[in-house]
């Protein structure tokens, strides 16, 4: 079954949410469930929009600065933070988080749009958050990290609860960027943590999210240079660990990545062991960033792997969707338009 929706993984590099909205509206008329808003301004860079916070908090101090768990010299230098003299994990004064009230502005742009007939009744604005772990886990010095991390998910649980209850449940959606985890699983950013540890985290994460608003995983091995930390050698991890967290909790939509010169069936061989039911969405990562260092009819490979893997699965052949690897935040804008053009070129020419 060919591909038939798109999935934004969040970030494009648009001045604003309403031109981001516009520009996915005019290029992607058809196939798009979710509309993000671009994470412009200052959370284009992920999870620097919270580190930048807790650097202006007194109860931290920096203790070193570095490229945490990249090794590509495009990635930003982060600090490593450590609780000041006289601060206690359960005394810390958490600033405004920030999310809710820039999801919130987005929203409204959202809104008079799809009223508007820009953004196509039945779409879902779709709200990203970073996993707790993303913004704890190589920023706070690791032996203060077991006492601030719960205190700091509270208080980003806290910030998505603001969220939901100022906007319209059957109108959004919430996605979390898996990232650190699948590089503490992998063994790739300098920790590793076994599955056991790894997915209760995540379940908090979609359980926090009530039952009438669909909730997914970004599954991300990192988008530095357009490179991963490492290379996936195949799906297993990342079905294995939604394997692991729909044993546990529901799980609406799913993004995997996929490198874009994969297009060998050993990659995709895992997915026959998928046991989500239908009832999840599921998004592969074949729109490439540069399509032009493609081998001719990797695409078209990649699709039949994907179908012919699924129909070995719990859920059978099923419908599913096209993404990018990471979001589109680190794009050069003159050719986001580009990008958002072969989304639709991909579903045309599967069908």
């Amino acid at each position: 079954m060919p591909p038939s929706s798109v999935h934004f993984n969040g970030s494009v590099n648009l001045p604003d949410a309403e031109t981001v909205m516009r520009e996915i509206s005019s290029r992607i008329p058809a196939g798009v469930r979710r509309m993000t808003d671009g994470e412009t301004g200052d959370r284009n860079y992920w999870i620097s929009f919270q580190i930048d916070k807790f650097e202006q908090m007194p109860e931290f101090e920096k203790v070193a600065s570095g490229k945490a768990y990249q090794t590509s010299d495009e990635a930003p230098d982060m600090p490593q933070l450590r609780l000041a003299e006289g601060a206690a994990a359960d005394t810390i004064e958490w600033p405004n988080l920030g999310y809710a009230d820039e999801y919130t502005k987005s929203f409204a742009v959202f809104d008079e749009l799809q009223q508007h007939g820009t953004i196509p009744v039945g779409t879902r604005m779709q709200l990203q958050y970073p996993t707790p772990l993303a913004s704890m886990a190589g920023t706070i010095a690791p032996e203060d990290l077991p006492s601030v991390a719960p205190a700091y998910e509270q208080a980003l649980f806290a910030d998505l609860d603001t969220l939901l209850g100022r906007l319209p449940h059957e109108r959004i959606a919430v996605q979390w960027d898996v990232a650190v985890e699948l590089g503490a699983l992998e063994g790739a950013m300098g920790v590793s943590m076994p599955m056991e540890q790894i997915a209760p985290g995540i379940v908090r994460c979609l359980e926090r999210v009530p039952a009438d608003v669909p909730a997914g995983l970004h599954l991300c091995y990192g988008d530095y240079g357009h490179q991963h930390w490492k290379q996936p050698e195949s799906l297993q991890m990342q079905v294995d660990l939604v394997n692991a967290v729909t044993s546990a909790t529901r799980l609406d939509f799913v993004s995997f990545t996929v490198p874009q010169d994969r297009d060998d069936s050993a990659y995709f061989e895992p997915l026959g062991g998928l046991r989500t039911g239908s009832d999840t969405e599921l998004n592969f990562a074949l729109v490439p960033y540069h399509p032009a260092d493609q081998a001719p009819g990797t695409t078209e490979r990649q699709v039949d792997r994907i179908d012919a893997a699924l129909a070995g699965s719990a859920g059978g052949t099923r419908e599913w969707g096209i993404c990018t690897e990471c979001g589109m935040g680190r794009v050069d804008a003159p050719d986001v338009p580009t990008l958002l053009d072969l989304h639709s070129e991909i579903l045309t020419s599967s069908r």
